[in-house]
């Protein structure tokens, strides 16, 4: 009988210590095991994720065994082999010190894992569907009663929400939520826009939370923005101005540039502010969906990113902080010089605006104060890993201690996810009517 490999013996002490909550990196990992090793261990992503949530906090059974589990989702490398623990081999990829792995290899099973909680989210109590199933068909039943009401008050502005799609899916699921439903026969069109920048960011952000596309870096997708001869649709209210008015008729547009002007028109006190999210949020949020969009279909993985994960991203960022979006400068003369196209595309048009048009233009010195700080990208993925952490632990109270599930011995994924209580989990009543409602419009509004 052969000797057992000492370096064998040695990771599976070593994942044995991760299990029972260590946080020894593996260079300064001595200990050993007399029993046998098994003759596949977890990838050293899986081993370096598991040690850097045991260094934020205790890590429940089952979410230890499932990042052991778990797979690197999107394009990267596949799982790796440590160092030191199986003889030299001429094939596949190296192996690595786990420490040595960026952040964003991590992040990619990181992300895997969060949108598993989500996925399961989608299920009612018990992970029965059906259960679920009941709730939307009850909120919908609901949401047409509202609608059928608003529409019998004729002295009500009817209108449609076009535009900068994150500001107009957040401002038609508060009007729906007030029993304000959009649509209806002579329904003005309303195109919600703001400063160049802001659509670009409100635009990227809006993809970040839907699945079913890839959505590339910010960074990236600028970029390609940049070179190309036109911004997106939800960027130009001249063009969706246009398209909509070759259909609608010109009278029915309005250009939305003051929401207070806005209020007024709908007969609403005040409207939904658009919320506003660090960058590292939207970018695990964009890492969330790519994975998401793997186990659920588009509309259900939208309602989950907005329904589930925004509200916790929202309460996380109300605790921690950190810088919000911003144009960086190599972009800031492109976005100033097309801003002002833009403006001047919507005054040839001649379409009513709430507000000044020349709040299209993104101005300089904004853009100046807007721009965000020079870090290295290393920097800012440590940063979303421990956004990441904190939501797969839970931690979102603000006191910094896990919040909707019962601790450490708590059972399964669903210890901070659909059984969870409070609104980051479903409506304002657990089944409200923007489960339905507002997703329905906006596909009617897009039709």
């Amino acid at each position: 009988m052969s000797a057992p490999d000492p370096g064998a013996a040695r990771a599976t002490a070593w994942v044995a210590h991760l299990r029972a909550g260590g946080t020894t990196p593996w260079a300064a990992w001595t200990g050993t095991t007399d029993g046998p090793a098994p003759r596949v261990l977890p990838g050293a992503q899986q081993l370096e994720l598991l040690r850097r949530l045991n260094e934020v906090g205790p890590v429940p059974d089952d979410l230890a065994e499932r990042v052991l589990a778990a797979s690197a989702a999107g394009r990267g490398r596949p799982d790796l082999e440590l160092v030191g623990s199986r003889p030299p081999s001429e094939f596949g990829p190296p192996p690595v010190d786990p420490a040595d792995l960026p952040a964003e290899e991590l992040l990619r099973v990181a992300a895997l894992l969060l949108a598993e909680d989500l996925a399961s989210a989608d299920a009612g109590p018990g992970g029965d569907p059906g259960a679920d199933d009941l709730r939307r068909l009850a909120a919908d039943a609901a949401r047409r009663v509202r609608r059928r009401a608003a529409w019998r008050r004729p002295w009500r502005t009817r209108y449609r929400l076009v535009g900068d799609p994150w500001r107009a899916d957040v401002l038609r699921r508060d009007l729906v939520a007030r029993g304000r439903p959009p649509g209806g026969r002579g329904a003005l069109v309303l195109v919600v826009a703001d400063d160049l920048a802001t659509m670009l960011v409100d635009l990227w952000t809006d993809r970040c939370f839907s699945t079913g596309v890839a959505v590339p870096a910010w960074g990236t997708w600028l970029d390609s923005l940049a070179g190309a001869r036109r911004v997106a649709r939800g960027a130009d209210p001249a063009a969706v101005a246009a398209r909509w008015a070759r259909g609608v008729g010109r009278d029915r547009i309005r250009i939305v540039l003051d929401d207070r002007s806005l209020a007024e028109l709908l007969g609403v006190d005040a409207l939904a502010a658009r919320p506003v999210l660090p960058a590292h949020a939207v970018e695990l949020a964009r890492l969330v969906s790519g994975a998401l969009g793997l186990l659920v279909t588009p509309e259900p993985g939208r309602r989950l990113m907005r329904e589930v994960l925004l509200p916790r991203l929202l309460e996380q960022a109300a605790r921690t902080g950190g810088p919000p979006l911003g144009v960086p400068p190599e972009h800031h003369r492109w976005v100033h010089r097309r801003s002002l196209r833009l403006r001047d595309a919507v005054r040839a048009g001649d379409y009513p605006v709430l507000g000044q048009v020349e709040d299209l233009v993104s101005r300089p010195r904004v853009l100046a104060a807007r721009a965000p700080a020079p870090a290295p990208a290393a920097v800012a993925d440590e940063r979303v890993l421990a956004l990441a952490a904190d939501l797969l632990l839970g931690r979102t109270g603000p006191d910094g201690t896990a919040q909707g599930h019962a601790g450490p011995d708590s059972a399964g994924p669903d210890r901070a996810g659909p059984d969870s209580a409070g609104p980051d989990r479903a409506g304002p009543d657990g089944a409200g009517p923007d489960r339905a409602g507002p997703d329905r419009a906006r596909q009617e509004e897009q039709a």
